[in-house]
């Protein structure tokens, strides 16, 4: 078998391994200090919404005594995966340990110093929403505006790294060629990482956003696979696996939520690789369920404000309106884990033939 093959199957399989195998601990770990919301969310955080049904979707007693901080899972088993395959090229230096290694600086570094920084960012959420204390859990306003201006210097700093050091000032436009942006590049890229963290959003139901993140990061890994970046792919197929570990114990009745911790981390590296892959605007169709439901919440409260409180949807984001019309949680997310993966296929054979 190629070696480059084994590159990105034996981390992603290892990720994997070490999610499920750390689970129970932190499972432990999350109940035993009652690691969810004290304060039910209410129908003023979602105005959009007739507080009859938030409180009917919302308030349930699992989903108010369900752990929100299971995305550690996720990125500390990336981390994990990392440093073993550092550490046995290091202390067992061999062509094959070598190989395998696949932390470099112009693949992977970023990527991984992302998805570690924001899944720390969305911790301190995580915690704060868990205590219901400090005034940002108070005040939800305030506290959006502090994670957008988050994300806003965390996309500066790493399109600056991208302008820089890698020398990016172009975009592909798919069966055309190369756009030049020149310094444009910078608000452009902050603009996708602000868009990409929109999509958030997606994390409200059982194995929903753990389903569709590890179906989009594993055509991303495809994609550099074939755009021969072996490190970024390995780097892809890692944070699957461990999303599938995730997966493996969220899905219904779930033991624990993603959390921001889990969901923004994915989101903002996912904005990241899809740079990196030089194959950003085919971000919009591998990952058409996250754009679906952006949109939805986008469109409810348009037109809340602008059109005298009139609501589109029975409830936002998207896959509540769905389960506001009846559908059972398990239909809705099983039909968008079939979309999402005919959607990952389809934009992943695009872009590799435009």
């Amino acid at each position: 078998m190629n070696i480059d093959v084994l590159k990105v199957l034996i981390p992603s399989i290892l990720s994997f391994g070490i999610g499920i195998a750390v689970t129970p601990f932190f499972t432990h770990f999350f109940y035993k200090y009652k690691m969810w919301k004290k304060n039910p969310r209410t129908s003023a955080d979602n105005p959009e919404a007739t507080s009859e049904e938030f409180n009917r979707l919302h308030n349930t007693d699992k989903e108010i005594s369900t752990p929100r901080v299971g995305g550690v899972i996720i990125w500390f088993s990336v981390l994990c995966t990392v440093a073993l395959m550092f550490i046995l090229s290091v202390v067992f230096p061999s062509g094959v340990t070598e190989k395998l290694n696949f932390l470099s600086r112009n693949q992977t570094l970023i990527p991984l110093a992302t998805l570690i920084l924001t899944a720390l960012i969305g911790l301190v959420d995580d915690m704060l929403q868990i205590s219901g204390k400090g005034s940002y859990a108070k005040d939800g306003v305030t506290y959006r505006k502090v994670k957008i201006v988050s994300v806003i210097l965390i996309g500066l700093a790493i399109s600056l790294w991208f302008y820089i050091k890698l020398q990016a000032t172009a975009i592909h436009i798919p069966f055309w060629g190369e756009l030049e942006l020149g310094l444009w590049f910078i608000p452009f890229f902050i603009a996708v990482m602000l868009a990409t963290f929109s999509t958030s959003v997606i994390d409200g139901m059982d194995g929903l956003a753990g389903g569709i993140m590890a179906t989009i990061f594993t055509a991303y890994g495809v994609i550099a696979y074939f755009n021969t970046q072996i490190d970024l792919a390995a780097f892809c197929a890692v944070v699957g696996g461990a999303t599938l570990a995730f997966l493996w114990f969220n899905i219904p009745p779930a033991r624990f939520y993603m959390g921001e911790t889990g969901i923004l981390a994915l989101t903002i590296t996912l904005s990241v690789v899809a740079f990196l892959t030089n194959s950003v605007l085919f971000l919009p169709v591998i990952a058409v369920p996250l754009v679906a439901t952006t949109l939805s919440d986008i469109i409810q409260i348009g037109g809340y404000k602008y059109f005298n409180k009139y609501r589109v949807f029975k409830i936002a984001p998207l896959h509540h309106h769905f389960e506001a019309l009846g559908w059972s949680r398990e239909k809705i997310v099983m039909r968008y884990w079939v979309i999402g993966v005919v959607c990952a296929i389809f934009g992943t054979i695009l872009t590799l033939v435009a």
